[in-house]
């Protein structure tokens, strides 16, 4: 799934994502850290990987996932 980085706080490493149908979704420090990035910024397009409800991995749209 793809998404549009919303905010990013850098001491969490947590942040908001929107959804291509507008939804505004919540990650954690756990699911991007279970990438291979290092920092996100507003506007930078996403994909993620979702189980049970939750992002549970978050990397560039253009890497693969899991």
């Amino acid at each position: 799934m793809q998404a549009t980085v919303q905010s990013f706080d850098p001491a969490t490493r947590s942040g908001w994502v929107f959804l291509d149908d507008g939804t505004r979704i919540p990650f954690d420090g756990e699911a991007f850290r279970a990438g291979p990035l290092r920092h996100l910024r507003p506007g930078q397009r996403v994909a993620l990987v979702m189980a049970d409800g939750r992002v549970t991995y978050v990397t560039l749209s253009t890497f693969p996932t899991p």
